[in-house]
């Protein structure tokens, strides 16, 4: 009930809050929550197998045609947020405006082969979170995390 309450109120106008600590506190939250769910699943499902949103397709077309040069395996602050990388993803992030939660603050892995950590962890807006990580899935890059995390074959399986 909490966690609804806390999402209804984060979806009104930034404007209305100011500096609220509470609002900043529920976003980083919310933030957290989603890279724990999206680690578990890259450590769940071969990665190569996830398909992160109906529109995968056309994020990682779009992305690969906007950014074909970008190394995403390990990224940084300034990598993704020069001046000029910050215009360039502001423009890419525009062409997915019709969803919903494309521009929410989420938390990604800078280093695809690490879990998440304080140290290994980069503050990026949701639509170029997916695609960055469609493009690890697709690429490989989530591979190693997935191969170190995936879950235990059952004792029956094994014996088959």
């Amino acid at each position: 009930m909490e966690m609804m309450q806390g999402a209804s109120l984060l979806s009104r106008p930034a404007e209305e809050f100011g500096n609220d600590t509470l609002v900043e506190e529920m976003w980083a939250s919310k933030a957290l929550e989603h890279a724990e769910v999206h680690f578990n699943l890259i450590t769940s499902i071969h990665p190569s197998q996830l398909k992160l949103t109906p529109y995968d397709d056309q994020i990682y077309a779009t992305f690969r045609q906007d950014f074909p040069d970008l190394q995403v395996g390990r990224l940084t602050d300034d990598i993704l947020k020069s001046a000029t990388e910050k215009l360039r993803w502001r423009q890419f992030a525009e062409k997915f405006n019709k969803m919903d939660d494309y521009s929410y603050g989420t938390l990604m892995r800078a280093d695809a082969s690490k879990e998440f950590s304080p140290d290994n962890s980069i503050f990026v807006f949701r639509v170029q979170f997916l695609a960055i990580e469609i493009a690890r899935n697709r690429e490989g890059l989530n591979d190693e995390v997935y191969e170190k995390h995936k879950p235990a074959k059952k004792v029956a399986e094994e014996a088959q």
